[in-house]
């Protein structure tokens, strides 16, 4: 099973989740970004979430995640149920 190591910042616009976007890609920290602003708990921890399997997410996320994003770079905005994410790949193995 594939698996992977990323982390997101959690937001509940995307509006938002864009003006972080263009924050991190003019030099900003995700992970100061992510405890500052991120909604999810994992904020805490620089929007860590740890190792996790293909599935163990929501679809929109895993999409991203198990996709073709390259490892640290920042995804566009993820929409999902519980709102607006920007997600950046750590590490995945197949």
């Amino acid at each position: 099973m594939a698996r992977a190591r990323a982390r997101h910042i959690l937001v509940d616009s995307e509006a938002k989740a864009l003006q972080l976007k263009q924050q991190i890609e003019g030099g900003a920290d995700f992970g100061e970004l992510a405890k500052q602003h991120s909604s999810c708990p994992s904020g805490k921890k620089g929007g860590s979430l740890g190792e996790f399997g293909q599935g163990a997410m929501v679809p929109e996320f895993d999409a991203v995640v198990f996709g073709d994003l390259p490892i640290g770079q920042v995804s566009d905005v993820v929409k999902t149920q519980f709102g607006y994410h920007l997600l950046e790949v750590e590490s995945r193995a197949k």
